[in-house]
């Protein structure tokens, strides 16, 4: 068998790793890129391309929880039809808070990173080198700007007399900043800083989606902030990778609090419990349907949570985030359609 041929079911796996082939190299060398690009765990340096190092600084990973969260909102205004200009506005309520936001979020977190990224991350763009300092505040302030400014339109062509996008962009925004930002830099604590993060992620995009197709109430209110709760267990999923950065840095992380396996715990109760109890407000409202496929959707996580993270956190991370992570963003779905309906 040559050098370059593939592994076939009588060669030996051992020695095909030992000696990779050109094709095995190339495909490594490209999800290595792709995931440096995508702004996730496990990249490789190397980037030269000013902009693909900007659009990893924004890590369009991220983007998609809050897009997926104006869609919940526009579903719980119960008032979403699928009209070419409902479709256009909540598109660019998606650019607002995917691209645009979030990635103002992320690099102003990989800003104020930079010293924890050089431990956990040193192929992240600024500890690299990849991309000097003031060309990362240039992104931030243009990013943000441009993020007020898309709401402020939405406003209008909402025709909000008062700008309440605008105003949600706004805070989230300034909670953004507080995150990251020294002296409040809440990530330093583990729960206010995931709740922070769990809340941005949830509540605030559902918010705007709200808000452009309905009426924001108290009730939506309260109840995405408790639907929030359960991204702090998300969020405190993305802690298990920075660890011994976070140790090293004096940061109040919860791995770094409890230890590796009782914030495991915590995280999977987290996320758990709080689904279930928007599930129980659902049949308390009559939307009995809604809540048994809500519950059916915990079940499967619940298998995840015991087959990957559970056993080894720091290793099985992104597989249980990968395979987990879709039926949450479905149970909120559920959630928003059964609020909607119930004229909530």
């Amino acid at each position: 068998m040559s050098e370059s041929s593939p592994i076939t079911p009588d060669s030996n796996p051992s020695e095909a790793l030992a000696n990779p082939s050109p094709d095995m190299i190339a495909s490594s060398d490209r999800t290595a890129k792709t995931r440096q690009l995508l702004g996730m765990k496990g990249a490789a340096p190397g980037e030269t391309s000013i902009w693909k190092i900007r659009l990893q600084l924004m890590k369009p990973i991220t983007w998609i929880p809050l897009i997926w969260g104006v869609v919940c909102g526009a579903a719980s205004s119960g008032n979403y039809t699928w009209s070419l200009e409902n479709v256009l506005k909540a598109a660019t309520c998606m650019l607002l808070s995917g691209p645009l936001l979030t990635g103002y979020t992320q690099t102003l977190n990989d800003f104020y990173d930079r010293e924890i990224d050089a431990i956990n991350e040193p192929y992240r763009p600024i500890p690299s080198g990849a991309i000097s300092v003031p060309q990362v505040v240039t992104q931030i302030v243009a990013l943000f700007l441009a993020g007020i400014a898309v709401a402020f339109t939405l406003d209008l062509w909402a025709g909000h007399e008062f700008p309440n996008v605008t105003v949600l962009a706004l805070f989230g925004s300034f909670i953004a900043f507080i995150y990251s930002a020294p002296p409040l830099k809440l990530k330093q604590n583990g729960w206010l800083g995931n709740y922070a993060l769990g809340a941005s992620y949830i509540a605030l995009p559902w918010w705007a989606g709200h808000a452009l197709f309905g009426e924001l109430n108290w009730k939506i209110a309260v109840l995405t902030l408790i639907y929030s709760l359960a991204g702090l267990g998300i969020a405190i999923v993305n802690d298990f990778k920075s660890v011994e950065g976070d140790r090293q840095l004096g940061l109040q992380s919860l791995p770094v609090m409890f230890g590796i396996n009782t914030a495991a715990w915590i995280c999977v109760v987290m996320i758990d419990v709080f689904q279930g109890l928007i599930a129980a407000y659902l049949v308390t409202i009559h939307e009995n349907l809604y809540a048994a496929i809500l519950v059916l959707l915990i079940i499967p996580q619940i298998t995840f949570q015991d087959m990957y993270f559970l056993r080894d956190p720091l290793k099985n991370d992104v597989k249980y985030q990968a395979s987990a992570q879709p039926f949450l963003v479905l149970g909120m779905l559920v959630a928003g359609l059964a609020l909607g309906h119930a004229g909530i």
